[in-house]
């Protein structure tokens, strides 16, 4: 399949996962580097699941443009046209076009948001294959097709870019996973094994580079007032807006083996190392996010910011910090490069911005992924200091109280978990010791699970929550 093209740029990066995060943030640094007259670079959009389908439908339609809404603490909101997504690749089941174009030379990167979730590693960075859907697509890879998971989709790229004599390639991941470069690159090596392509993964060793990166804005859902508060404030009756909050960051590690765009110019920080960057953002922002939203849905609360602005809440969420992630993120041997109070500080002033309307239900989602992959890094490296770890199991009692709710069909939203085994998780709250079954959970903390000194932190902090719960729930 020979695609023309893309409109209006000598090099592409190709996008895998048009939701509303990439339209508010990566999509939005390349328009900023349009505007400012460099136009070389364009985006090229594509899902690799039948999701979204109104959304892509309404993009297609309006040539890849949409409207960024954007709002400050302070309650001010701006809008802004992007149009750097200049081509959007319809779905379909055998994704021939994102194939194709993936294999064009002018695309020199291939980037993704596809959530945490969707890399399907367990706690030693190996594919997970208990996953359906991961294990489908290694079957089809040894066919020499592709499939819906990430490493199915970019291996059949990288297969097509190989035969076409395509030259080589940068793997951009953009999600809040932690060594995210790193740990993908691991997982696409491996299932390019698994299919049984040994000169496939020589020429991917020698032809792709994935660095590690740093993504940072919060980005709810479009709520369906959305549309018509665009219209009210530009005349566009845009069927596709995003909406967001002011703040912006990405941090890359400049290792792009076949160019990039100018980032720098217009704000990205290029760095040689973006692990400092990432465990702040990891620890001190989706940690204490997912705090307050599982804390939040337990006493009845629908918005981050309500939550936010509930001092019970927010003492949780401001110990977990202080208390526990400053100390072993900001030591005198090895001290961070970011002002960790400080950005303690803008975090909560963020979440508690009310315009944004950020949902629990959104941010709640995942908890079997952000428990591993947030939390569990902090209490890990307190134990082995021997320091108390109390702050910090606040946020795994939380999630045991709020998956307990679950269990009972008391949430009051469907949650969503890609990596959750429901049976595991309803085996967990239905045993005579939910705290010691849930703490013996493998997925969830590898080898520290039952460790008693886990089990009795965790413990004491639920004690602490149904405390919580019941004084904020009584009459």
């Amino acid at each position: 399949m020979i695609l023309p093209a893309v409109p209006g740029a000598a090099s592409v990066v190709l996008h895998l996962g048009l939701g509303s995060f990439h339209r508010a943030h990566q999509a939005v640094y390349l328009q900023a580097l349009r505007d400012a007259g460099d136009t070389r670079w364009a985006l090229s959009g594509a899902n690799l699941r039948p999701d979204m389908a109104d959304v892509l439908a309404a993009l297609q339609a309006q040539g890849g443009a949409y409207t960024m809404e954007t709002v400050t603490p302070e309650g001010v909101y701006s809008y802004q046209r992007i149009e750097s997504i200049r081509e959007v690749l319809p779905y379909e089941a055998s994704l021939a076009a994102v194939i194709a174009r993936g294999a064009d030379a002018a695309t020199r990167i291939v980037s993704f948001t596809v959530t945490e979730a969707g890399y399907y590693l367990d706690d030693k960075d190996r594919l997970d294959l208990s996953f359906a859907d991961l294990a489908a697509d290694i079957d089809a890879a040894r066919k020499g097709a592709p499939g819906q998971t990430v490493y199915g989709a970019v291996c059949a790229i990288l297969r097509a870019r190989m035969a076409a004599k395509a030259g080589p390639v940068t793997l951009l991941n953009c999600d809040n996973l932690r060594h995210n470069g790193e740990r993908f690159r691991r997982g696409l090596l491996e299932f390019i094994d698994r299919s049984g392509e040994a000169g496939l993964r020589a020429w991917a060793e020698a032809h792709t580079t994935c660095p590690n990166a740093m993504v940072d804005r919060i980005t709810p859902r479009p709520p369906p007032e959305l549309r018509e508060r665009v219209k009210r404030a530009t005349g566009r009756d845009d069927a596709a807006p995003v909406t967001g909050e002011s703040f912006i960051q990405w941090v890359i590690e400049d290792d792009f083996i076949a160019g990039r765009p100018a980032w720098e110019r217009v704000g990205v920080q290029l760095v040689d190392s973006v692990q400092p960057y990432e465990e702040a953002k990891i620890r001190l922002l989706n940690a204490t996010h997912s705090c307050i939203a599982w804390a939040g849905t337990l006493i009845g609360q629908q918005f981050i910011h309500e939550g936010t602005h509930t001092p019970a809440i927010r003492k949780m969420a401001f110990d977990y910090v202080t208390d526990d992630v400053i100390p072993v993120l900001d030591s005198p041997g090895a001290p961070s490069p970011v002002d960790l109070p400080a950005y303690r500080d803008v975090v909560l002033e963020r979440f508690g911005n009310p315009a944004i309307r950020d949902t629990n239900q959104r941010v709640a989602m995942d908890g079997f992924s952000k428990i591993p992959g947030f939390i569990a890094p902090t209490i890990r490296e307190r134990l082995a200091r021997s320091e108390s770890i109390d702050s910090v199991a606040a946020l795994p009692a939380l999630f045991l109280a709020f998956l307990q709710r679950w269990h009972r069909g008391d949430l009051p939203y469907g949650y969503q978990d890609q990596v959750m085994d429901p049976a595991a998780a309803h085996a967990i709250c239905d045993a005579a010791d939910p705290v010691a079954a849930f703490c013996a959970d493998g997925m969830l903390w590898g080898p520290m699970a039952g460790d008693a000194r886990l089990v009795d932190a965790v413990r004491r902090a639920g004690d602490r929550v149904r405390a919580f719960v019941a004084s904020a729930l009584r009459p």
